[in-house]
């Protein structure tokens, strides 16, 4: 009887700590208005009509997913990489973005600012003194503890989409997706969103930018939504006259690219590629992307050149009114990132 006592006392104490946690990450789950407001400019800088610009995006995984790295969401095994390896990465991330600076903005997905998988390095810190350059963040994802794997949980995250800027934008505004996973699920979970940097042309209109990063484990149902959402937004921008640009990870293939463009190995079960519609985006719209070139390789295992599942969705979507003059994907062997950088030329056309 003795026994049962503790074991009911046990399962008790179990119960409520659980509890007390659940209701913790509730009370502090990351919440945002679906549209908050970053930062505004009184004097922001104008975008020329017939001046080239050209924009570089890469998801640089945190500076925790290099070469070496598999990982439990995706197939593997591991958590994070060890700290001497993760700082390796942010020093590499650092100097090629240093060496590519002459670009006029930066879109980077999955940078840390205070999270256990990357020892709680402040990441924006290694990336604001880039020179010439206006930073902001809009966090994506921010919980206090990740209780996933149960062995070794992934614990606190705080973690964004960050847009660099040779010119100072009108303003900055982190636009929430819509949909949401189920609860619990939800509060160990991304906030997916878009950040929106606004900036006047010298024809009376504005360029958008848009730094996007969107689901990649859901049933198909959040990224559905935020596809819609995104596609709503820019064809109104478009409507108004404005000049657009969208880039970054969107987790899915550009239409029509075979899915089997880089080996048949795409088929698997932890990360279900797909296409974006090939009717989509009104035909005069333009996805841009270099289509021979991987810009993501899997996770369930180390990178292995020739074995390693690899495919295409870091892309770039321009509206009509913006001339595509150059694009290439700079192939990095996934060394520091699980992704390769991408980068576009563009001219604004009146």
């Amino acid at each position: 009887m003795k026994i049962l006592k503790h074991l009911a006392l046990f399962l008790i104490a179990a119960i409520l700590v659980f509890a007390s946690f659940l209701i913790y990450s509730t009370l502090t789950w990351y919440n945002p208005p679906q549209k908050l407001v970053l930062s505004e400019y009184d004097e922001p800088d104008t975008v020329r009509c017939d001046s080239t610009y050209s924009v570089l995006s890469w998801n640089i995984g945190y500076a925790g997913l290099g070469d070496d790295m598999d990982f439990f969401y995706d197939g593997g095994k591991k958590v994070r990489d060890t700290y001497e390896r993760t700082l390796i990465n942010l020093d590499s991330i650092h100097r090629f973005l240093k060496r590519n600076s002459s670009q006029s903005f930066i879109l980077i997905q999955e940078i840390d600012l205070h999270s256990n998988r990357s020892y709680y390095l402040n990441e924006m810190d290694t990336f604001v003194n880039l020179s010439d350059f206006y930073p902001i963040v809009a966090l994506n994802y921010a919980a206090k503890f990740v209780p996933v794997p149960p062995n070794s949980p992934l614990g606190q995250v705080n973690s964004g989409i960050m847009s660099l800027s040779r010119y100072i934008p009108e303003s900055s505004v982190r636009h929430g997706y819509p949909g949401l996973f189920g609860w619990p699920s939800r509060l160990f979970n991304l906030r997916r969103c878009m950040l929106v940097n606004r900036y006047p042309a010298n024809n009376g209109k504005e360029f958008v930018l848009i730094n996007t990063h969107n689901s990649a484990y859901d049933n198909g149902t959040l990224k559905v939504q935020e596809m819609q959402y995104l596609k709503d937004f820019v064809l109104a921008e478009y409507a108004k006259g404005n000049f657009v640009v969208a880039g970054g990870d969107w987790n899915q293939s550009p239409p029509n690219l075979p899915l089997n463009k880089f080996g048949e190995n795409y088929q698997v079960d932890f990360f279900k590629l797909t296409n974006i519609g090939a009717g989509f985006m009104p035909g005069n719209w333009k996805w841009v992307f270099d289509p021979e070139t991987p810009t993501n390789r899997y996770l369930n295992e180390s990178y292995t050149p020739g074995q390693t599942c690899r495919c295409l969705i870091d892309i770039f979507l321009v509206s009509p009114n913006v001339q595509v003059l150059h694009n290439r994907t700079l192939d990095l062997n996934f060394r520091n990132s699980d992704h390769n950088p991408i980068e576009m030329q563009f001219r604004l056309v009146r």
